[in-house]
């Protein structure tokens, strides 16, 4: 920092940039689970497809396997989507603060106050870089939270398919 304690913290900058592909990494992962949901579904179609919709003729335990994986799976859908799902910043920028992510350049051009923000968030990179760096720890710990749990209820689908085939 210089001695008015306005430059962005190197470690700041630096933990930011890792938080950014953090988050990339984060939408790669719930992406590639949608794709393997998506094969167990079509897999679980082409099942009934076959068996000519005859997993109504499965067995009352059978049939309430089957349910529950297809309500698990409809679970995974819902956490991956919504780990996928844009996050924002839960503070609205206001003039005088300064610019942390598009939401506040949108914000400011919209008042036509853009070159005054630039200029304050020129003069207070340590506080923009602070603020950016708690949005996208935010952001970053709710996709994995919605990863961590659409992957447990994919799990417990993907294990129930089979096991209500099994039973018949």
């Amino acid at each position: 920092m210089n001695n008015g304690g306005t430059e962005a913290p190197p470690v700041g900058t630096r933990l930011l940039t890792e938080l950014r592909s953090e988050t990339a990494r984060a939408d790669s992962k719930a992406s590639l689970l949608l794709g393997a949901m998506s094969m167990t579904v079509s897999l679980l179609v082409g099942l009934l497809a076959v068996r000519e919709g005859s997993a109504l003729r499965l067995s009352a335990a059978g049939n309430v396997l089957l349910w529950a994986a297809t309500a698990a799976l409809a679970g995974a859908l819902v956490c991956l989507l919504l780990a996928v799902m844009p996050r924002y910043g839960t503070a609205r920028w206001t003039p005088g603060r300064p610019l942390t992510y598009f939401g506040d350049i949108h914000r400011a051009t919209e008042g036509g106050r853009l070159a005054e923000a630039l200029a304050v968030t020129e003069a207070r990179q340590s506080d923009g870089v602070l603020e950016a760096l708690a949005q996208n720890s935010r952001i970053v710990g709710a996709k994995h939270r919605w990863i961590r749990a659409g992957l447990a209820v994919y799990s417990t689908g993907a294990l129930l398919m089979p096991l209500a085939w099994l039973v018949g």
